[in-house]
């Protein structure tokens, strides 16, 4: 269902499931400028570069790209999980409105699980085969909340049934072998929502699962998301999950947004090259083709991030402007894209 090819050259959202408004109501994550940097012995290797963007209470940010585009890094800079040698060398990331990239160690530990929670692309190793899956949710909320050890077991079964784990009171006391990948990843998704946070990071959470327990998975975090008013920043490779799950999506190319907007308008009206070049990539249904569109060359490494556009050497569009000069987001229809091509002196040139 999340993999499926396009019926009309644009994958479609679901009706009714993107809810843009709550973006008006309360921006939950802001973040501007951020930088984040690994330093080697030949210097510091910039991997995120100047990113912003917001996500409003209730609402799905999809955060899309190729291997290498740092989105992954993203969400590890924003719940304070860069070790060193990575650092955030700059910019600003704001939980409500207080600045938490600041925060020390110790105080980034109270905020991590209780006001942002995380979930991994592989349930299988974010739990600990050594615990009952029961005993480890009640440990978070007996760290995260003033609940007893009685109503925690309590509250954590509630959660069980919540993400639609069967028979959950005899589940609870289940260790996560005994659950298929699936269960396992609702497992997290409770563990996650376990202290009732106002964001959640969710990284590649539904990679490791087969298609049908995908859209298990998806339907169960926009129901989690809409019913508990929860940000949400998805992680993903997949624009089949982005279709399905976002409010909006912001494409990442080499440490940078090159696009970012509503999922209905980036999906069927993409501005950016490279989303355009992402979108092409997926199959339709009501046309053949020999061969599907294909971006030329690979995501650029670290050392070796071009000068101007990181894009320009595999943009079929580039001009010498682009080799030169990085572009800054422009407003283009309901979007913001990085790209010269959309510049109004470039156009009236």
């Amino acid at each position: 269902m999340l993999r499926s090819a396009r019926k009309d050259g644009g994958a479609r959202p679901t009706p009714g499931c993107h809810r843009s408004r709550h973006a008006m109501t309360e921006t939950i994550l802001s973040v501007r400028d951020l930088t984040v940097a690994f330093d080697t012995r030949r210097g510091p290797l910039t991997a995120i570069d100047r990113v912003s963007f917001d996500i409003g209470r209730g609402e799905i940010l999809g955060v899309v790209g190729e291997s290498g585009a740092g989105k992954s890094v993203t969400g590890s800079a924003v719940i304070g999980l860069i070790d060193r040698p990575g650092r955030i060398a700059g910019g600003e990331i704001r939980l409500r409105g207080e600045r938490i990239d600041n925060l020390s160690p110790e105080a980034m530990r109270r905020v991590r699980g209780k006001r942002i929670g995380m979930i991994f692309q592989d349930p299988l190793t974010s739990l600990d085969p050594l615990f009952r899956v029961g005993d480890q949710i009640v440990e978070t909320l007996r760290t995260h909340t003033d609940l007893s050890a009685k109503a925690a077991r309590t509250r954590a079964i509630d959660l069980l049934a919540e993400v639609g784990i069967p028979a959950p009171e005899r589940r609870i006391d289940g260790y996560p072998h005994e659950f298929s990948g699936g269960m396992r990843q609702r497992v997290v998704i409770a563990l996650a929502l376990a202290a009732e946070p106002e964001l959640i990071i969710a990284d590649e959470p539904t990679t490791a699962l087969d298609v049908s327990v995908q859209a298990q998975i998806i339907t169960l975090l926009k129901r989690l998301c809409r019913e508990h008013g929860t940000a949400v920043m998805l992680v993903t490779h997949d624009m089949g999950v982005i279709a399905e799950a976002a409010d909006r999506v912001a494409v990442m190319y080499a440490g940078r947004v090159a696009e970012i907007g509503p999922v209905a308008s980036v999906i069927a009206k993409p501005h950016h090259p490279y989303a355009v070049g992402l979108m092409g990539a997926i199959p339709t249904l009501s046309q053949e083709a020999d061969r599907l569109s294909q971006i030329p060359g690979s995501m650029p490494r670290l050392t070796a991030i071009p000068k101007g556009c990181a894009f320009n050497p595999r943009c079929p569009k580039v001009f010498a402007r682009c080799r030169v000069e990085r572009p800054e987001p422009i407003p283009v229809d309901a979007s913001r894209v990085a790209c010269h091509l959309y510049d109004a002196a470039e156009q009236a040139a």
